[in-house]
């Protein structure tokens, strides 16, 4: 049997990298839905989509989910308040997931991507953001009430 060989300083790494390519990710479809960038549809466009799915207030829908994923994307990066963002996130991945997606394979139209964002940010809720993160962070949560700070570890 092997040793655990992982240093706290790793894993801390590890998890900024998993936070910063999940981030950017969101950031960019957060941005799709939010402001029409990156050949996106803008909050209209995304609302007309979810609207012929029956997502129900489509307006609302889209707004929620791209405000989500944008400033989700940069919380992750940041490493402020990840635990609290992770949730929101997963949960429009998981929506996303069964809603805009049919099977599971991405290559046929599948939930394989979202799934794996919803799982991917569900574990970054579980994990915390680690030792690498924004140093004004640490004075932000320093600042709440004691019970909430070990909820953003």
């Amino acid at each position: 049997m092997q040793a655990n060989t992982t240093t706290p300083r790793s894993l801390d790494f590890g998890l900024f990298l998993i936070r910063a390519m999940i981030g950017v990710v969101f950031i960019y479809h957060g941005a799709q839905k939010l402001f029409g960038l990156f050949g996106g549809y803008g909050i209209e466009g995304t609302a007309g989509l979810m609207e012929s799915m029956g997502i129900p207030f489509p307006i609302v829908s889209a707004t929620l989910a791209g405000a989500t994923e944008f400033f989700g994307g940069l919380a992750l990066i940041a490493g402020i308040f990840q635990r609290q963002f992770a949730v929101p996130l997963a949960i429009t991945m998981l929506v996303a997931s069964f809603t805009a997606y049919s099977g599971f394979g991405a290559a046929n139209g599948g939930m394989e991507y979202p799934l794996t964002l919803a799982i991917a940010s569900a574990g970054l809720a579980l994990t915390g953001a680690g030792r690498y993160r924004l140093p004004f962070g640490r004075t932000l949560e320093a600042r709440l009430p004691l019970g909430t700070r070990e909820s953003l570890a």
